[in-house]
């Protein structure tokens, strides 16, 4: 049975909304249903976190991301609302997914999957892991060779790195574009894993390269970089749970090395 807390302005919607988790057969306790943001950050700073929290964005007292700024909320959200603009400040915080009212059952079951499928994967030891990159020394420098021109370039000047027709590049803040002879499987490990992150199988970037995100799907990403490249560059669907924890400054989990 899992702990659920509902924050719903709308006494209808929040009344739809646990007839349907009825419906689908989830077993489930309501310890509280909230209405504002006022309330809902009394409730945290005095309660338990529960299992899960439906979560609407537009409450009577303003939007609710405002209750992020006051409080730290580590359980996982699903967020409820009437709009579409929210999709990627939904991602920033601990989303599950995302839903548009009104609710369909299946959309419903489907957020609900994740959630368990989340909460089954065991957490990442992020004490051994901090303790590794603090541990571990990252490549400072690469060289790079173009006609008969040797040089070096700084990691840090690096704002991404990029397969083509299978040859690697490298794509520095100052618009300088070189080939490389490593893979993206060898950059992922001689880059600082908090710094860079390989967004899919073509693209691995510099944090400081992302200058605006765009929300393309309900789990995907697409990222504008300064400078801009000339391929789109959108996060996978299995990178995107890491993704956000990367954002958030946790160590990639993805690559590692344990």
């Amino acid at each position: 049975m899992i702990r659920i807390l509902i924050i719903e302005d709308e006494k209808p919607a929040a009344q739809r909304l646990q007839k349907i988790l009825q419906q689908i057969g989830e077993e489930f306790e309501l310890i509280a249903h909230l209405e504002s943001i006022e309330d809902s950050i009394k409730w945290f700073k005095k309660n338990t976190a529960p299992d899960l929290v439906f979560l609407d964005i537009e409450l009577a007292d303003g939007n609710s991301f405002g209750i992020f700024k006051e409080v730290k909320v580590l359980c996982p959200i699903i967020f409820i609302t009437a709009y579409n603009q929210y999709a990627i400040d939904a991602f920033k915080v601990n989303s599950i997914d995302y839903l548009l009212k009104p609710i369909k059952k299946e959309d419903l079951e489907y957020a609900l999957q994740k959630f368990h499928a989340t909460t089954r994967r065991s957490e990442p030891d992020y004490s051994a892991l901090l303790k590794n990159l603090v541990n571990k020394e990252y490549q400072k420098r690469i060289v790079v060779r173009y006609a008969d021109v040797i040089k070096t370039v700084d990691i840090e000047n690096i704002a991404f790195f990029y397969t083509e027709e299978k040859y690697t590049f490298l794509f520095t803040f100052d618009n300088q574009k070189y080939p490389i002879d490593y893979t993206l499987d060898q950059i992922d490990h001689m880059v600082d894993p908090q710094k860079y992150f390989r967004i899919n199988r073509q693209v691995i970037i510099n944090f400081k390269a992302i200058e605006k995100m765009i929300a393309y799907s309900k789990a995907r990403v697409k990222l504008i970089l300064k400078p801009l490249p000339a391929f789109e560059t959108v996060v996978s669907t299995e990178r995107s749970p890491y993704f956000k924890e990367w954002l958030l400054g946790f160590p990639n989990t993805m690559r590692i090395d344990k």
